[in-house]
């Protein structure tokens, strides 16, 4: 061992006293592991990138149709109820291919317990210039986040504020994607004009759509 690495190990002893003695005389032995803990101590913390981002209480992000049908969809995920399986196989489900779209979700709490309903937050979508978006828009978000990114986003739902199709009892019904235990839940929501929602809930609009060449 040379001089400056003993002087090196040396100043690390002082600052760090509770260093174990065994990992100070490996570094003796071998001033090549010392040369991997400083480098160790330098490597920046890399944050995971996030496939979304949010300006005042709006959360921004974008996917892009693959042309998967009703059918495909209910093959491909994991926790589909009767009603969803309805919405999924209705003639109003109608698929795109390689449409991308930018999304808009409005959070709940832009808005007050009593005004939460539907026709309020579609008014305020109207507003921002904010349009419905394809039916098949909740399929695409379930696929592109987790449950654990949608609680990073302060969510336990996001639902697709599209143009509501009727169930077989003539209910209105509206795709949506929950955060719950059972694993990726694709389901429906009420979609009556006054039906009420929870602060925790995040509501699904397009901004713009672009077909790619």
């Amino acid at each position: 061992m040379d001089k400056q690495t003993g002087k090196l190990i040396a100043r690390i002893a002082e600052n760090l006293p509770d260093m174990d003695s065994t990992i100070m005389q490996g570094w003796i032995d071998n001033p090549k592991e010392l040369q991997i803990f400083l480098g160790g101590l330098n490597q920046k913390k890399v944050e995971p990138t996030r496939s979304w981002r949010e300006e005042d209480d709006v959360i921004y992000f974008s996917v892009t149709s693959d042309g998967m049908t009703g059918e495909d969809w209910i093959k491909c995920l994991e926790s589909l109820g009767d009603y969803t399986n309805q919405v999924l196989r209705s003639p109003d489900f109608k698929p795109t291919n390689g449409v991308t779209t930018e999304v808009a979700v409005l959070r709940g709490m832009l808005f007050s317990n009593n005004n939460r309903i539907t026709s309020n937050i579609r008014g305020e979508a109207d507003k921002r210039k904010f349009e419905k978006p394809n039916v098949e828009l909740a399929c695409l978000i379930r696929v592109k986040f987790t449950d654990e990114e949608i609680k990073a986003m302060g969510l336990t739902w996001i639902v697709a504020m599209h143009e509501p199709i009727k169930d077989a009892g003539g209910g209105l019904r509206l795709l949506g994607v929950g955060r719950v235990d059972e694993g990726r839940w694709l389901g429906t929501c009420r979609g009556w004009p006054s039906s009420g929602w929870r602060r925790e809930v995040g509501f699904a609009f397009a901004v713009s759509q672009v077909t790619q060449s």
